[in-house]
């Protein structure tokens, strides 16, 4: 014997909706990029209308009430499979939304106006632990980013289509295509535990993911560069300051040529377009296993690992090269920017990455000296 009745339950799975709706609302307020949330609320707005719709087909069994449970339900879950496509890719797909809706309405809608209303609910489920399992596809396929609350989510949603399927499975089995009223029997009131269960748990580790994507955020902002994209002084050292470098390393030290004069010529905007093309000049052409920074101000460094003797001098003649090559339109004024380098490698017995980063720091001074617009090779080399 039940100790609450369906429409009771029907009821607490409204709330929780509506409760879960409101948060995903006010967690996505913190961090608007993270769309995902608002589309999800926005799935489970015709859901909770549905529901509720639904709770008044139990009582009196119209196919007023039916169909418009049915297309309802269909706009929320189908939209829920959207946010969670938009989880993954960062894009809105209108054709899922489509697709899923007319899915459904057909599956369900076409039936019950027909008059087999058993055969509605057939449809009805299926297609909604369809569209539960396309959703869950869509969270595992994004689950290198946050494993643990991805592979929860994914389970839940699995588990909830599941219920589904089960509550089809019923209805085939009893073999009735016109029921005259709302299923009832374990099946439904299983497939509604689980549903309640599973949007407390889905909310709460949408909630996690949230605060991790968060969390990553502030990780990613802590060791980039904001200007250039690239990883800034503090991340370089993170990578690298507890390595030895052989001879097989190499660090470039760039300098752009008179910096401080395309500031006061042209204005810290100009300045900045500059800083951006050298960025993006040389991450040119890199390997994996290849790090560029931006250590301040003007300055950029390039780490060269597992790299063939000669080759570090080629890639900062390379980018010399090449950034001269470029003209910049300012105002429609063309600029002309040169950038100095200093190349210092690892020796055979081995040095810290600080050493090598101050012997190629060297190197670009000489450089600065000698005229600027040129490589430099740390002096060092010639001694080890």
């Amino acid at each position: 014997m039940m100790l609450v009745d369906y429409n009771s339950l029907l009821l607490a799975l409204g709330v929780s909706a509506s409760c879960l709706a409101v948060t995903l609302v006010g967690s996505w307020f913190s961090r608007r990029p993270d769309t995902f949330l608002l589309t999800c609320s926005a799935g489970l707005v015709p859901l909770v209308a549905g529901i509720f719709i639904y709770g008044a087909y139990v009582d009196r069994p119209l196919p007023i009430f039916a169909n418009l449970t049915f297309v309802l339900f269909f706009i929320g879950f189908a939209t829920i499979w959207v946010a969670g496509h938009q989880f993954r890719t960062r894009r809105l797909s209108k054709a899922r939304f489509l697709l899923g809706c007319l899915v459904g309405i057909a599956a369900s809608v076409g039936p019950m106006l027909a008059g087999y209303d058993g055969l509605a609910f057939i449809g009805d489920n299926l297609v909604i632990s369809l569209l539960l399992l396309l959703t869950a596809r869509e969270y595992w396929l994004s689950r290198h980013e946050a494993p643990t609350p991805l592979y929860g989510i994914t389970a839940l949603y699995t588990l909830t289509a599941i219920s589904f399927v089960l509550c089809a499975a019923v209805l085939i089995a009893d073999g009735k295509l016109v029921l005259g009223r709302a299923p009832d029997n374990w099946a439904e009131d299983f497939s509604l535990a689980v549903c309640i269960a599973g949007m407390t748990g889905i909310g709460a580790l949408s909630l996690a993911l949230h605060q991790w994507r968060q969390a990553a955020l502030h990780r990613q902002e802590a060791i980039t560069d904001s200007l250039t994209g690239l990883l800034n002084r503090r991340a370089l050292f993170d990578l690298y300051g507890h390595r030895t470098f052989g001879p097989s390393m190499a660090v470039i030290v760039f300098d752009i040529d008179r910096f401080k004069a395309i500031n006061d010529q042209h204005g810290h905007a100009a300045g900045d377009l500059v800083l951006r093309l050298f960025g993006k000049e040389l991450s040119v052409g890199l390997r994996s296993s290849d790090t560029v920074a931006r250590l301040g101000g003007e300055e950029f460094a390039l780490v060269l690992d597992n790299t063939l003797p000669g080759r570090a001098e080629q890639v900062a003649e390379r980018v010399r090269d090449a950034f001269a090559g470029q003209v910049v339109s300012i105002d429609d004024k063309a600029l002309v920017c040169t950038v100095s380098a200093g190349v210092a490698t690892g020796t055979v017995k081995g040095i810290g990455f600080d050493e090598v980063l101050r012997a190629a720091d060297k190197a670009l001074y000489v450089a600065k000296r000698n005229g600027r617009n040129r490589v430099e090779v740390a002096a060092y080399l010639h001694a080890v």
